[in-house]
This record gives C-alpha cells, structure tokens and sequence, in this order.
C-alpha cells in the first residue's frame, strides 16, 4: 500500500467553463495504486480512494489501459467495472440550486451577469467526481446553521473537516469569514475542493489541505464544522482539541450516530444552540463551548 502524505497543500489550474463528461467508465479495484500510476493515461478523470480500494474514472473506455496496469502491480485486483452518466454518478442532473439564501451554480451554466440579490450569496460549484453539491439534507443543514451563527456571533476563522467539494468553507467565507482550513483525507475531494475555491477567487482565503481530520484538530479557528464519517468525529469529540473552538457545526449523523454524540456532549462543557432532524433520518448538531475559566 502506497504511504499517505498527510498534510498536503493542494494547488490546481481550474477549468472554469469545463462542462462535465455525459458518459463515466469506472473501474472497482482492491488496492490503492502508487503515485503517478494513471499519469499516461488517455481519458483519465479521476481516482477515488476509499480504504484499500480505488475507483479509476475514465471518460471512455479503457480496459487496456487497465488491463496493462494491473498486470504490472501484483497487489491490485480488478474487481468489477461500470458505466454511466454523469448525471446517475451524483444521482441527478448538476444545476443551479438555491439553499436559504445561497446560489450554488455549476461553472457552465454561470451567466455574465450577478444571479445574486442583495441578501443572496453565489457559490460558483463544480463538483466534478464527489459528491457535495448542496442537495444533500446534511449539507443543507449545515449551510443553515452557518447562517444562523452569523446572524448572532462573530466568526473570524473556521476549520472544516471533511470538505468534500469545498462548498461550506466557501460558504462561509462568503458570509463574511476572513480565513478558512478545508481538509479532507480523500485526495479528490481536496483537488476537487481547491479547484472550487479557486473558481469563487477565494485563494488568499481558504487553504485547502490533503490531511487527516485528527491531525489538523490542533489548528485554532473559531468555529468547527465537522460533516465527516462518525466513527472519526466520535473520536475528534473526544479530544482537547474540541473545547478549544468557540462554535462547533457536526452532521452527517443518523439516528443511532446522533444519539452517540448527543451523549458524548453531555458530558462535555458544551451547549447544543440548534439542532436539525431530516425526517427522523439525518441529524445536526449547532452547538458552543462553554468557557469554565
């Protein structure tokens, strides 16, 4: 298995008016293929890694390419292959979406005029391979509990674990934040990430990081927005780190998960401001530390 780099900057070139590929060919393996394994390839998008797996994207076929590959590299295994569009990969079209009061508007489908009103916010998105695009019940709470914190508290810095495409550092950061740490340890997501950070002019803003969340805990920021998997929030909950940020954001939670965490912060001294409940199915905590000193 190839050594993760855990703290990575990120920099990329986006695309701005790129429209996304109709037809995906992807390519399941076991195994996680070493750095710079898919640079001769034709028609290569992407590689999502997830544990001991990879998911190579190709925007057309290309069995040869990996065929050949994997012949060279006794540790990786073919073990299925797919194919279809872009759209059945995220599970619907990419488009234009209003949440509360953010515009969060794919690249190719940017007017030249501002979309915004007065008390709207444009988040330019492209989401590429991951999935983050603002229609998911977590990410809306989220963003709807970044908008009640700025109605009644001052956030200067923020730290966001598990970023995925980018879209709540961005969002808060266009709600007036002045810096923001997007981390994620999938290093798609973090390119993905940056490239849209990028795309709303917000590099001298968000630093984008190919990191583990439990790493970056440490880093001082005034709030903390966690949209991660549980079994890695249980653990950054439990740590120092935590009652160190003002205001902290966890999602991503269902039933079970939220009833967890919900009883790991009674004992902590914390105090839940809001909490969301997706139909009995997603939950997310808004909450704020309380300072003993």
């Amino acid at each position: 298995m190839p050594e993760h780099k855990t703290r990575n900057r990120i920099t990329c070139d986006p695309d701005e008016n790129k429209v996304p590929q109709k037809d995906l060919y992807i390519y399941y393996l076991k195994g996680l293929l070493p750095s710079g394994a898919t640079d001769s390839a034709d028609h290569f998008l992407g590689n999502w890694e997830e544990d001991d797996y990879s998911f190579l994207f190709f925007s057309r076929p290309s069995d040869q390419f990996v065929d050949e590959k994997i012949s060279t590299l006794p540790n990786i295994q073919l073990l299925d292959k797919y194919e279809m569009t872009y759209e059945e990969w995220h599970g619907d079209k990419i488009t234009t979406l209003r949440v509360n009061q953010f515009i969060i508007i794919p690249p190719w489908e940017r007017k030249n005029q501002n979309m915004q009103s007065q008390d709207e916010f444009e988040i330019i998105l492209d989401p590429g391979l991951v999935f983050g695009t603002g229609t998911h019940p977590t990410t809306n709470d989220c963003l709807e509990a970044l908008l009640t914190l700025w109605y009644g508290a001052e956030i200067e810095s923020i730290l966001d674990l598990g970023t995925g495409t980018g879209l709540l550092a961005i969002a808060a950061v266009k709600l007036g934040c002045k810096r923001a740490l997007a981390v994620d340890f999938n290093l798609l997501a973090a390119k993905t990430a940056y490239k849209n950070v990028c795309l709303n002019g917000l590099e001298g803003k968000i630093l984008v990081v190919h990191g583990r969340a439990e790493e970056l805990m440490d880093k001082p920021s005034d709030l903390m927005i966690s949209n991660i998997h549980y079994d890695v929030m249980k653990n950054l909950i439990n740590t120092e780190a935590f009652l160190n940020f003002r205001y902290f954001i966890l999602s991503g939670l269902l039933r079970s998960e939220a009833k967890s965490v919900a009883d790991q912060l009674k004992r902590l001294p914390v105090k839940i401001l809001k909490t969301w409940d997706q139909d009995g199915v997603w939950h997310t905590f808004l909450g704020t530390t309380i300072n003993l000193y």
